[in-house]
């Protein structure tokens, strides 16, 4: 996009809020969302900038920073091999709906993991055209396994509380207004989950933000399988997740705007819905429309670019603004190996097809098939014992509803799960 690169991200910098300049709307009926993502980037910019004049410098220092990685070649660079990012989730509940199980935390935690890496069964679907950009970035997401005090840690915090939605405030990151305080921003991804209000699917922040607000806020029913449908599969944390590993959004905030990316194609503005590509637009191609970074349903985004993955690898290189993390406590070596361990039973045991419509193979060795437990659980953490495993690696799912869910497998030894679609 974008040849006059480092001066249009210096101008950026004033059309642009630290704690997200991205707001997703939808209009709730009975529970569900209407089509429709809108962005309130212009009134939380005011409000940032007024609030802190440094912000803008810092920013500045970011996009400087990233800019030298990006001249710099893939062989030279430091950020090789994968990057984990060490999570922890503070749900804030009112409601009994809004304290979401564990299990719905650990599927989105899956989504954003399939994601980052291309892994996600949709990638099939990305444009012929756009194939050859569509990047894995090497950035991978696990729950947090060590607290700051050193302590033992699921990654996931349930607290109570008495207000009933939050706004872009970040009363939702402080403890003593009823929300809950971050853990420290160089050792974690802070997700706060919660009831917002005023339509708003989620916000975040960008690299050079304060420290005790860094982080990410969702919708707790835009979680997988939550009712925030057509935003219920995941990808508004992902879409957020780029935000805070410093993404804009796709169309540049501005019409045939500029995204500070050089292989997404400029488009006049935010997306919606499924749109058919190409859909032409500033004279390119074809909006990249099924880009995280757009504002398409989430069953319509599919793909981040390679450009936008080295961006976001910026931050992680010599003196980038997230390397910290990489040698954060939280993700203690008996969690990552565990990890290596699963993602290594994953590989040896597949499902197919997916999606599937009428059975589930598990491809576990013919011989060792009968001394498995196959068990189908919604991303609720309900079993779905409609879903039968006949012994033999093969799951009846005819009976299911259409939709995600996740397969359960183990040997006694092992427990492996995995995804999987239902048509």
């Amino acid at each position: 996009m974008k040849a006059k690169f480092y001066a249009l991200a210096l101008s950026f910098l004033g059309l642009t809020s630290s704690t997200l300049a991205q707001e997703f709307r939808l209009a709730l009926d009975n529970g569900k969302a209407t089509p429709g993502r809108q962005c309130a980037t212009m009134d939380v910019l005011k409000a940032q900038m007024a609030a802190d004049p440094t912000l803008a410098k810092r920013m500045a220092a970011v996009e400087d920073q990233t800019k030298k990685f990006e001249a710099t070649s893939t062989s030279r660079r430091s950020t090789t091999g994968v990057i984990t990012i060490p999570v922890v989730v503070h749900v804030l509940y009112n409601t009994a709906a809004e304290n979401v199980k564990d299990a719905q935390v650990e599927s989105q935690i899956a989504v954003l993991n399939q994601d980052f890496a291309k892994a996600n069964s949709d990638a099939r679907l990305v444009p012929d055209v756009f194939k050859p950009l569509a990047a894995n970035t090497n950035i991978q997401f696990v729950l947090a396994q060590q607290d700051p005090n050193g302590a033992p840690t699921t990654g996931i915090i349930h607290k109570q509380t008495k207000v009933t939605s939050f706004g872009t405030n970040d009363v939702v990151k402080n403890s003593k207004r009823g929300g809950d305080d971050a853990w420290p921003a160089s050792n974690y991804l802070n997700i706060w989950v919660c009831n917002l209000g005023g339509g708003l699917l989620g916000y975040a922040q960008f690299p050079g933000g304060k420290a005790s607000t860094d982080g990410v806020v969702v919708l707790y029913s835009s979680l997988p399988g939550g009712s925030a449908v057509p935003y219920n599969k995941g990808r508004t944390a992902t879409h957020e997740v780029g935000h805070w590993l410093n993404l804009r959004h796709i169309w540049g905030d501005a019409s045939c705007g500029n995204d500070l990316v050089a292989d997404t194609p400029t488009q006049q503005t935010s997306n919606y819905g499924c749109p058919d590509y190409p859909h032409v637009t500033c004279n390119n191609k074809g909006d990249m429309s099924m880009n995280y970074m757009d504002y398409t349903d989430d069953a319509c985004m599919y793909m981040f670019s390679a450009g936008q993955s080295a961006r976001m690898n910026a931050l992680f290189d010599a003196g980038g603004s997230r390397a910290s993390l990489l040698n954060s406590p939280g993700a203690k070596a008996g969690r990552q190996l565990a990890v290596a361990s699963e993602l290594a039973g994953k590989a040896a045991v597949r499902l197919y097809p997916n999606p599937a419509t009428q059975t589930l193979n598990v491809s576990v060795p013919e011989k060792q098939a009968a001394t498995w437990t196959v068990k189908v659980y919604d991303l609720s953490g309900y079993e779905m014992k409609q879903a039968r495993y006949d012994g033999q690696g093969r799951v009846a799912v005819a009976s299911l509803p259409q939709g995600l869910y996740q397969v359960v497998m183990s040997d006694g030894a092992q427990t492996i799960r995995q995804r999987f679609q239902k048509e």
